[in-house]
């Protein structure tokens, strides 16, 4: 059976008006990294799962480190769907270019 990687964008939109609100976000996306997503735009977050069993189990994560205000969005899309998006202004980022379909890096 052939595995079929798909990736998982994180984009979110939350306030940052007081300190705790700062925290909160910075809590958020420290969590969002850990659990391996790497940013593509401000508040957009992407991360290679192996296959669809992998992403809700990920989605279960992530539901536990959600903050309580803001607005967060999942959207799972497979390899092909993610490499036919177009890029209208400005590139790739270099982490971006280097993950590939790989989950884990080591420089």
């Amino acid at each position: 059976m052939i595995t079929k990687y798909m990736k998982m964008l994180c984009m979110f939109d939350l306030p940052v008006e007081t300190s705790e609100d700062q925290r909160a976000y910075r809590k958020f996306r420290k969590d969002i990294m850990s659990e391996g997503f790497t940013m593509i735009q401000y508040s957009v977050y992407v991360r290679t799962c192996p296959n669809r069993q992998f992403a809700n189990q990920l989605e279960k994560r992530l539901k536990k480190i959600m903050p309580k205000e803001g607005n967060v969005r999942l959207l799972t899309v497979t390899e092909k769907q993610y490499e036919d998006m177009k890029i209208l202004v400005g590139s790739k980022k270099l982490t971006e270019s280097i993950v590939g379909i790989e989950r884990m890096i080591i420089i």
